[in-house]
């Protein structure tokens, strides 16, 4: 009697092939996309409040009754040290929370000023406004 001899990478990697058909015939564009690896999508800033960002987002489409937020002064700074010192007055002026304030060195210290968003130039609004 022959012994057959199956190791675990050979039952994984056909699993792994089970499982790249299946997606094939499941999703055949998802899958092209995937096996292209051509598409991506930058992400220009981060946002640790859901919420804020959702309101956010709906707000600068419209601009109406308009009210800048600490991103929105954070993204005018040139460099980290600017940013710091925009979250230290909010923070002292209560009006971002001690523990939102942490969130945002935090970011600021890991990823830097950049990683709020694109910076917005003198007369952002207005350009936003008219176009």
């Amino acid at each position: 009697m022959e012994e057959l001899k199956i190791s675990a990478k050979s039952i994984e990697a056909k699993l792994m092939e089970i499982k790249e058909n299946r997606l094939r015939r499941t999703f055949p564009n998802l899958a092209k996309e995937m096996s292209e690896c051509e598409r991506t999508i930058r992400i220009h800033s981060i946002r640790s409040d859901v919420n804020a960002a959702e309101k956010k987002a709906l707000t600068e489409r419209t601009l109406a009754n308009y009210n800048p937020d600490i991103i929105d002064f954070i993204r005018r700074c040139d460099n980290n040290q600017q940013a710091e010192e925009i979250i230290n007055y909010m923070e002292e002026r209560s009006e971002i929370t001690h523990k939102y304030a942490l969130k945002l060195r935090q970011q600021l210290k890991k990823r830097g000023v950049c990683s709020f968003g694109s910076k917005k130039e003198e007369g952002y609004y207005f350009k936003a406004v008219t176009q």
